[in-house]
């Protein structure tokens, strides 16, 4: 009860702390690269020659990627990021299970000077669109 009518009082203070967490999220969400859609990311691939760097574990890789997807497991993105050094010019489009390892690598990435896009809703929302997958 306390919590509401501190909150119906001090209103203007709470809506303050909502637009800053609110904000700190955007900026988090931006330094790791921005979000690409399923779409989006196709036309990055086919008319800006952006790369995808496939973050997900071995099994999870060949069971199903993107056509010519270079495969960087997220936990050995520190010492494979000289793999990436011939792409430093082009977008890479990170892409994961779901998007739970995109950001953590993609503000690396970024620390590094690549440019960055995370594919939305992972490898997940790639399927669920029925867009083309490579076994193997």
């Amino acid at each position: 009860m306390d919590f509401f009518v501190f909150i119906s009082e001090q209103w203007l203070l709470v809506s303050l702390l909502v637009a800053l967490v609110y904000a700190l999220a955007i900026t988090e969400r931006i330094k790791a690269g921005k979000p690409a859609s399923a779409h989006e990311a196709t036309r990055l691939i086919n008319s800006d020659g952006a790369l995808v760097v496939d973050l997900r574990d071995r099994s999870d890789y060949t069971a199903g990627h993107i056509v010519d997807a270079l495969h960087i497991p997220h936990g050995e993105i520190e010492k494979r990021i000289g793999e990436l050094a011939p792409y430093k010019e082009k977008t890479l489009i990170l892409a994961d299970k779901i998007g739970q390892h995109a950001g953590p690598v993609g503000r690396q990435l970024k620390k590094a000077g690549y440019t960055v896009r995370r594919l939305e809703g992972g490898m997940s929302e790639w399927s669920n669109q029925k867009l083309p997958l490579v076994k193997g």
